[in-house]
């Protein structure tokens, strides 16, 4: 079966709001838009190339969908992020639109859970879901993320929209890969293990 990798980028408190610009989503009253840019340096280019590289396919959710087709189109294809995301196969859930122009995108309409599950069971690589908040709550709802690439700046934002809300289905996780950039952002890439493990420190005769 194809695994489901999410890249996020987080602040340190978890919130992946707007991280690019102050226009991306400002619901909720949201006034902390455009944290990412400036920690953007080599390293951080390096890497979320690197995870896009590494995909079959790709995932979005409406909004996301629509913020990225407004750029890389217009982006010529000598560029590498460029030259994937016009190209790669690209699956957009949504009840709202009716169509997408975006070279080489499908619409997911209707039950998107059993869509996506229906992607994962198809034959090919990895697929990756790019942003998308929102869609990416249904999915942890419903356990079909196998893989977490969390980028995460040194910022803390106090309110927004967060990657793991209520709902997420617990899990034990193991920490594949890890990075730090000259500018403090950490890339740690986490893998389904299996159950939450337990253990206590409470001796035999505590309660």
């Amino acid at each position: 079966m194809r695994k489901l990798v999410t890249n996020t980028f987080l602040s340190l408190d978890g919130i992946m709001q707007s991280p690019g610009g102050p226009s991306e989503d400002p619901s909720g009253g949201f006034d902390q838009g455009g944290w990412l840019p400036p920690h953007v340096d080599e390293t951080f280019g390096d890497v979320v190339l690197d995870v896009h590289l590494r995909a079959d396919a790709v995932l979005f959710g409406r909004k996301s969908y629509q913020i990225l087709a407004s750029h890389w189109p217009r982006v010529s294809n000598d560029d590498p992020m460029a030259a994937k995301l016009n190209s790669v196969p690209k699956y957009v859930a949504s009840n709202t639109l009716d169509r997408v122009e975006w070279n080489n995108s499908t619409l997911l309409t209707g039950d998107v859970v059993a869509a996506v599950s229906d992607l994962k069971r198809r034959p090919g690589g990895d697929i990756l879901l790019i942003g998308s908040g929102n869609f990416a709550q249904t999915l942890l709802r419903h356990d079909l993320i196998d893989v977490f690439n969390l980028v995460v700046f040194p910022v803390l934002l106090g309110h927004g929209k967060r990657l793991f809300a209520d709902g997420t289905v617990p899990a034990g996780l193991t920490l594949t890969r890890t990075r730090t950039s000259a500018t403090g952002v950490g890339f740690h890439t986490y893998e389904r293990a299996g159950d939450v493990p337990h253990g206590s420190f409470l001796l035999d005769d505590q309660p």
